[in-house]
């Protein structure tokens, strides 16, 4: 059936189909829906395990008189696995990483004295850091750290040294102790006496504290005082000394005196006359 329809011009226009009596009926059937496209595979699970060895391998000490326990824990990934799967062949493999580990350190081992092995741990986790076995990645991979302690015999020759470095560094620590307290009990002693001597009924009174602070708080006083007169006499021959040079009364010589008769009156020792 001719779809188009003639003009005068001679070009043909499209002109709309004739529907037949079904899709007057029951409608123009809806356009088909399209196929969303494929999802993206899912990334594969990665499944990890920590493994820690029962047992510690042994690597030699410098001189190979000794050797250092070294205590590895493997980190084990696996991609496309179970836990289980991965727990199971790390398992089987154990004795396979621990021999790769041990190639890696049995030469720095070598370099370090026996009781040496807090050194030797920090070089040998700095060395397997970021290393990582087999280099198949579609196969179980570890990473190892380790953890290394001295012979049982080097252990034994270091208990002496470490209990006496214990009991001096203790004891420092108790002498300075000790110190702060004295110095702190010193000062608040020193406010305690020096406020009380000024008072002239406190050597009585500090018989009721005690004996022993009142015996000692009048030995403080009586040496408190015995050092007047001898500070009164350097005064006097000061005065006397600037008087005998003829200088006349200049202001040093008064002011000199005046301490001195100033010094007397507090303590009691001002001379009487006829």
């Amino acid at each position: 059936m001719n779809v188009y329809s003639s003009t005068t011009a001679g070009t043909q226009v499209p002109v709309p189909q004739r529907r037949h009596w079904w899709q007057s009926l029951f409608g123009t059937p809806a356009p088909p829906v399209p196929t969303p496209p494929p999802l993206p595979a899912p990334a594969p699970v990665t499944v990890s395990f920590r493994q820690d060895v029962p047992h510690p391998l042994l690597v030699p000490a410098k001189g190979d008189a000794f050797d250092f326990r070294i205590h590895p824990v493997y980190i084990w990934t696996g991609r496309r696995m179970t836990f289980e799967e991965l727990k199971y062949r790390a398992e089987r493999y154990l004795d396979w990483a621990g021999g790769i580990v041990r190639e890696r350190i049995v030469d720095v081992s070598r370099e370090f004295e026996p009781h040496r092995s807090h050194e030797l741990e920090r070089v040998l986790n700095d060395r397997l850091a970021g290393q990582r076995w087999p280099a198949n990645e579609s196969l179980p991979q570890f990473t190892a750290h380790v953890r290394v302690s001295p012979d049982e015999r080097v252990r034994d020759r270091l208990r002496p040294y470490w209990e006496e470095r214990i009991r001096l560094e203790c004891e420092h620590e108790l002498q300075k102790i000790r110190a702060r307290h004295v110095d702190d009990l010193t000062r608040r002693w020193c406010a305690v006496l020096q406020a009380l001597e000024a008072d002239p009924v406190t050597m009585h009174a500090a018989r009721l504290t005690g004996e022993q602070f009142a015996e000692v708080f009048r030995r403080y006083v009586d040496e408190r005082r015995a050092t007047v007169p001898e500070l009164v006499t350097l005064l006097r021959e000061a005065v006397r000394g600037h008087h005998d040079l003829n200088l006349g009364p200049s202001e040093y010589t008064e002011a000199w005196d005046v301490a001195l008769r100033t010094y007397e009156r507090e303590h009691g020792l001002v001379q009487r006359t006829g």
